[in-house]
């Protein structure tokens, strides 16, 4: 169950820092793909906006966590 994790435990967990590496990866994409700028078009928007949420779902299950 979840609420028997730790907040460390989880962010050691694989399934979280796989979803956790991807989402990063994808953000960093989104910039590399556009040189380093910010992204030019909605579809670059869209990939940024989904990515960020990815991991902003990441990051909040961690921080929901009671301890």
């Amino acid at each position: 169950m979840l609420t028997e994790h730790t907040r460390m435990e989880k962010m050691l967990s694989l399934e979280w820092l796989g979803q956790t590496i991807a989402s990063a990866c994808w953000i960093v994409s989104v910039f590399v793909y556009s040189n380093g700028a910010l992204p030019s078009t909605a579809g670059d928007w869209l990939q940024l906006a989904a990515a960020s949420s990815w991991m902003t779902a990441n990051v909040a299950t961690v921080l929901s966590i009671k301890r």
